[in-house]
């Protein structure tokens, strides 16, 4: 009896320090706050689906309009949600060496994913870093170009050669599908048609591997709130059947290759030939838009030492390839179709455009011709402004930092190690001080005469700083190659099912609109 005494207020103890006192933490300080709950901290709303998350992300930003930051608790940690342009460049890029991680709560062992470049943290991540951005610079992604462009032309040619001349069709289901084949050819050097076989054993398991919801989430909070049980129950968020499929294709692919001396344009060939020192950049090639996060310097301050890849290594990333590109492109094609069916003016000064650039390039569009097209960069870029997928961006303080006072009613705020900084991409991007009628789809935002006004930092879909996204010039390839072979033989149109107006899904933290987002292809009349 007195053992079960002992285990009752050994429990109430932990619950109470990990669930209840931490939500004193910024009141204790003096720091403006969102009021907190225990284990919902201050995202209540998010987890009893009352308020999508990029959307709540938005009313959290405006609440605090007078702010510079304010203190938030978000899974068991107490973060600091920073609101100044300013405050958000001096974190980020100027004293990036204090915020250098992500948030990183699942150990190595229990989740493989976690190897990759998003994950990995300090010494180790710059040496990565280095090692693979040889990998995604403008020439490396010329030598992929022909596959996503053969990729998204056999799409297209499905949807155009169907005897229904409209079909109505719900986007994100169709472009997940893109995205899957193009990940498929590009990093896992497989050929995917998982538009036509809707049972695609890689396209299954991918969806599965990117969906977080239901038990999946349960580990994910257990990981964050009770660290040490999760190790000793031995928890994975992804089943060992979902990374050992994914592994055993690098595997072979790899094995197959070096075998035969076989070389294909792909990611695994590029990962192969990383941290040689025969790697030379082809100059002056067209970038992939004003979107393109670009490489820091700051990388490579501290001398990060290049290696050559293991199997394990090209696994980890082309593995986190379906983790980052998968959904987030997938979401990025969906709204861009919405936006250009809601505004067919829009839509038809793209197709022209996309027309002139196929009599140009003699009907077979190139790398360099598909990024001097200036309005599909500007309608892609507005789409990212209006919805980014990556609407929250986080980092990790990894040495004490003092944020020093501006404004009168502050003081010297000392950020402590192991603090969670969280940048609010979603609301800064709707903020009418830097993007006027914010809810308004405004592609000429991004005109030459008007982007140059942009203020730094106010426009981040692919992240800021050294920790950037290392493959956002593949995503806008990606994404820019389908648009321009869907929009030359098919017109996107709103339906009945179209929803008006566009609502995002409170039921799950995937980017996705509520009901599902259903519009029309139909075959262009010839010009």
């Amino acid at each position: 009896m007195m053992w079960l005494v002992i285990i009752v207020v050994l429990l109430v103890l932990v619950v109470y320090y990990k669930t209840i006192k931490p939500l004193s933490y910024w009141k204790d300080r003096g720091v403006v706050h969102k009021k907190s709950y225990p284990i919902v901290g201050s995202f209540g709303k998010v987890h009893f689906q009352r308020r999508a998350f990029f959307n709540y992300v938005i009313d959290l930003y405006r609440e605090f309009s007078n702010e510079r930051y304010f203190g938030v608790h978000q899974y068991g940690k107490s973060g600091l949600i920073i609101r100044d342009l300013d405050l958000i460049k001096k974190i980020a890029i100027k004293d990036f060496d204090y915020f250098t991680d992500h948030n990183h709560f699942m150990p190595t062992e229990f989740d493989p994913q976690e190897k990759s470049i998003i994950h990995l943290q300090g010494q180790r991540w710059r040496d990565m870093r280095a090692t693979l951005s040889p990998s995604f610079t403008s020439s490396k992604m010329k030598i992929m170009f022909q596959l996503l462009s053969e990729c998204a032309e056999g799409f297209t040619d499905y949807f155009n050669n169907q005897e229904n001349n409209l079909r109505e069709l719900e986007m994100k289901d169709i472009f997940t599908r893109f995205t899957n084949d193009a990940i498929a050819t590009t990093a896992f050097g497989l050929k995917c048609n998982s538009v036509q076989n809707r049972n695609d054993e890689f396209y299954l398991m991918a969806k599965n591997f990117t969906n977080i919801s239901g038990l999946k989430f349960f580990v994910y909070v257990m990981y964050v709130l009770f660290p040490n049980i999760s190790r000793f129950l031995k928890l994975k968020l992804t089943p060992d059947s979902i990374t050992n499929f994914f592994r055993h294709i690098i595997r072979e692919t790899i094995r197959e290759r070096k075998m035969k001396g076989l070389v294909r344009p792909d990611m695994i060939h590029l990962l192969l030939e990383a941290g040689k020192e025969n790697i030379k950049e082809e100059p002056h090639l067209p970038d992939t838009g004003f979107a393109t996060a670009k490489e820091s310097n700051l990388i490579f301050l501290q001398k990060p030492k290049k290696f050559e890849l293991s199997e394990e290594d090209i696994a980890a990333q082309a593995i986190v390839f379906i983790f980052g590109g998968f959904d987030s492109s997938a979401a990025l094609l969906s709204f861009t179709a919405y936006e250009l069916a809601m505004n067919p003016y829009i839509q038809k000064k793209l197709q022209t455009e996309i027309d002139v650039t196929l009599s140009e390039c003699n009907g077979k569009v190139t790398y360099e011709a598909l990024n001097k097209m200036k309005y599909l960069d500007m309608v892609v870029s507005e789409t990212l402004r209006k919805w980014p997928s990556a609407f929250q961006n986080d980092r990790i303080c990894v040495k004490d930092y003092i944020i020093e006072p501006i404004n009168s009613w502050e003081k010297p705020l000392l950020i402590k190690k192991g603090t969670l900084i969280l940048f609010p991409v979603s609301g800064i991007h709707h903020d009418p001080q830097y993007f006027s009628n914010p809810e308004v789809y405004d592609p000429e935002r991004f005109s030459d005469e008007n982007k140059r006004n942009i203020k730094p930092c106010s426009y981040m879909p692919f992240g800021i700083g050294p920790r950037n996204c290392i493959a956002s010039r593949f995503a806008l390839m990606e994404s820019k190659v389908l648009m321009f072979h869907l929009l030359s033989k098919l017109n996107i149109i709103r339906i009945e099912k179209t929803p008006v107006p566009l609502n995002l899904t409170k039921s799950k933290f995937n980017f996705v609109a509520e009901g599902g987002l259903w519009l029309g292809l139909e075959r262009r009349m010839p010009q």
